[in-house]
């Protein structure tokens, strides 16, 4: 089974997240995300952040901590997901990929059908917008 390291950037903003909602093809179609994507052979998980965010969202961002990592197999493949909090330095977060956007607020945070790997990461967010992180 193919195993996948992604990486994932969580935007909290006015006690709202970021989320977008994938396209129509394969295992996860339409399922919403923190956006992100593959880490390339040789590559950090920070560089692959930066990189995808602005290739994906248009959008300039800045790592401000390490999160979490998810190990989560699927029917077809495996990945590890490595979940970032990050900043907009500069950008709208426009849309060239997915489908939708939303900022969530605490009250709506499971009103969305999270991709399953993710969903660890929201459980987190959760406690951070609730002020209960440790942090």
């Amino acid at each position: 089974m193919k195993h996948l390291k992604v990486a994932a950037a969580v935007f909290i903003e006015g006690g709202r997240v970021f989320c977008a909602q994938r396209g129509g093809g394969g295992e996860l179609a339409l399922h919403w995300e923190f956006p992100g994507g593959k880490v390339e052979e040789g590559e950090e998980a920070t560089a692959t952040i930066v990189r995808e965010i602005e290739e994906e969202l248009a959008t300039k961002i800045e790592v401000v901590r390490y999160l979490m990592s998810v190990d989560h197999t699927y029917q077809t493949f495996s990945l590890t997901l490595i979940a970032y909090q990050c900043r907009i330095v500069e950008g709208d977060l426009l849309l060239k990929e997915h489908l939708a956007k939303r900022w969530l607020s605490l009250e709506e945070l499971y009103s969305v059908k999270w991709a399953a790997a993710d969903l660890p990461i929201v459980a987190l967010v959760e406690d951070i917008l609730r002020g209960s992180d440790g942090y």
